[in-house]
């Protein structure tokens, strides 16, 4: 099979090779899925660049998001799966090869059916960006009724976000750092969209909100923005938070939260427990088959033009989310 590995870490153009590697045969408990389109998140640079540490394994496959369809089990895998267009989460965590080539082998719950009608393209983006999303918004409950916030409303996760909170029944409030990405946000359907770069922030949503502030903080920046989640977050609040990278080591004001009763969830989607991520899986599957998502597919490319996925990804200037097309 044609597939991209890596057997060092490094800079992309360096240590991605292009090539053929032996096609995998599904173990008990297994399936072998024909890849049609991998998806590339700031985690899988990260990984290839030696951020997240030295290689683990002699060789590597990247990417842990990637949607095909089934064409052999292993034993104890009910035959009917053949044929079965699926996605797939978790595909290069823990494990040595991910969805970057041809064809893969994964334990059976970790290739999910795709709904008929979502593409290729767009199930390779279920595994991180929806999934991140997903659980960040409903892991405390319905938001019927309620006012979330969404930090950085046009990035890949937060996009969904918008959307997930919108057909929760929310009111949403995003944040943007600029015109460009204010329009890739309003494509999914906030009421609210403030450019934290002009103004006071925590004043503009504040009177967003008629002074009461929000029920619930979809967050993408913990420590550059907890002092503003503090003076909007209403009483028993959730903030519900994947990333801190400005600040990885915040400071946290902990009388101020506790006096406000805050819920503070710190989640990385990788980790979810088999209970949550079955929930998980099975509301997000339910809440695309309804074709009210869209899915910001923004650019592809070619299988042995990965490394310039990857570029394309470090750059930081893609608005969207960037797929590997397997043909």
């Amino acid at each position: 099979m044609k597939a991209i590995w890596y057997d060092t870490t490094g800079k992309a153009d360096a240590v991605l090779v292009y090539g053929d590697m032996a096609k995998p045969e599904p173990a008990e408990g297994e399936v072998l899925v024909r890849l049609y389109a991998s998806g590339v998140n700031p985690s899988d640079v990260k990984a290839r660049a030696g951020a997240r540490g030295p290689l683990a394994y002699d060789r590597a496959i990247p990417h842990s998001d990637g949607a095909g369809i089934i064409e052999a089990v292993g034993e104890a895998v009910a035959p009917g799966r053949i044929g079965e267009r699926v996605w797939i989460w978790n595909g290069a965590w823990g494990r040595a090869f991910g969805t970057c080539g041809e064809y893969m082998t994964v334990a059976t719950e970790q290739a999910v059916p795709l709904p008929d009608n979502v593409s290729f393209d767009e199930g390779a983006c279920l595994g991180i960006p929806a999934t991140t999303a997903y659980y960040g918004m409903f892991s405390d409950g319905k938001v019927a009724s309620k006012t979330v916030l969404v930090t950085g409303g046009a990035g890949a996760v937060g996009h969904y976000a918008i959307q997930f909170a919108k057909l929760g029944g929310a009111r949403v409030i995003t944040t943007v750092s600029g015109p460009e990405k204010a329009a890739h946000a309003k494509s999914a359907g906030p009421d609210v969209i403030i450019n934290y770069r002009e103004g006071d922030v925590a004043a503009a949503i504040m009177a967003a909100t008629d002074g009461e502030g929000v029920d619930r903080i979809i967050e993408v920046e913990f420590g550059g923005n907890l002092e503003i989640s503090n003076k909007v977050l209403r009483p028993n609040g959730v903030i519900a938070a994947y990333g801190s990278m400005a600040k990885t080591e915040p400071a946290l004001p902990f009388y101020p939260m506790l006096f406000n009763g805050v819920t503070l969830r710190l989640y990385l989607v990788y980790l979810l427990s088999d209970e949550d991520r079955l929930k998980t899986i099975e509301g997000l599957n339910k809440m695309i088959a309804g074709g009210h998502v869209k899915h910001a597919v923004t650019q592809t490319f070619s299988l042995e033009n990965t490394a310039s996925a990857h570029k394309a990804v470090e750059s930081g200037k893609i608005i969207g989310n960037v797929i590997v097309r397997i043909e």
